[in-house]
């Protein structure tokens, strides 16, 4: 284990009660995994990665672990999902096929266009209705993961922190209620807040934030596990990159802020 991590010896029963995300890294930054049936948050600007990170907890979940999964896309249309995670060779629509994938179309509605899409949210940005659609499709699937990306336009259209920060919960609660480990994307624009209005990390367990960073002439990418409950973790910064094959993190290198 790398400086400052995770205590180097991890419980059995500790261990067992993790989720891996296979992303190469990562798991040794927080002590084995995530925390099973919690929700975090995936948060960074834009080019930072997010949703490939997040994709890539999915597909490791089903094809490495055997944890069939849900995402739902309130952003992006999911035929756009699976175009741009090809190139990983991630194939989605193959394990959608198989029945170990769902993904929910929560863009199309919103923005007034038809779907083809076999599951569809059909009530734009109305959280009861999202919640529905989500345990009626983990107890299809029997899935045990679940991304929601992202909680932005969703947090857009309540306008209100206050209910931003009610409906988030009321969502966040529900996936760990029905035994889902979920990871949430949040954009951001101001890189000294881990969220875009100020109230999405205090409904989630942990918040990782994925910095992009012009560093004099080149940009770099860094991860930082912002907040995790109950688990120790890295307080540190370190790098990372988006290779032909996904996510990967140099857990035992560090990035120091400048002054």
């Amino acid at each position: 284990m790398f400086e400052g991590s995770a205590s180097e010896e991890i419980s059995m029963e500790d261990e067992m009660n993790r989720v891996k995300t296979g992303v190469p890294g990562f798991d040794e930054l927080c002590g084995g995994g995530l925390i099973r049936d919690r929700s975090y948050l995936v948060s960074g600007t834009s080019g930072a990665g997010k949703t490939n990170f997040s994709v890539q907890y999915i597909y490791n979940g089903i094809t490495k672990y055997g944890e069939n999964g849900i995402i739902v896309a309130t952003e992006e249309r999911p035929e756009q999902i699976r175009e741009n995670v090809l190139k990983f060779g991630w194939d989605l629509q193959a394990l959608e096929d198989e029945g170990k994938l769902v993904i929910i179309d929560a863009c199309s509605t919103k923005i007034g266009i038809p779907s083809q899409e076999k599951y569809v949210d059909v009530r734009p940005f109305d959280t009861r209705s999202m919640m529905d659609q989500i345990i009626a499709t983990q107890e299809e699937i029997d899935a045990k993961r679940c991304l929601v990306d992202s909680t932005t336009s969703i947090s857009f259209y309540l306008h209100d922190p206050a209910k931003i920060r009610v409906e988030l919960l009321k969502l966040s609660t529900t996936l760990e209620v029905i035994g889902l480990t979920s990871l949430m994307t949040c954009e951001i624009v101001n890189e000294k807040e881990p969220s875009r209005f100020g109230v999405e990390t205090f409904v989630t367990d942990g918040t990782f934030v994925l910095h992009y960073d012009m560093r004099e002439t080149v940009r770099t990418r860094t991860i930082e596990i912002f907040k995790m409950r109950g688990s120790d973790h890295s307080k540190k910064l370190h790098p990372y990159d988006i290779t032909s094959e996904g996510f990967v993190i140099h857990p035992h290198e560090q990035v120091f802020a400048p002054f």
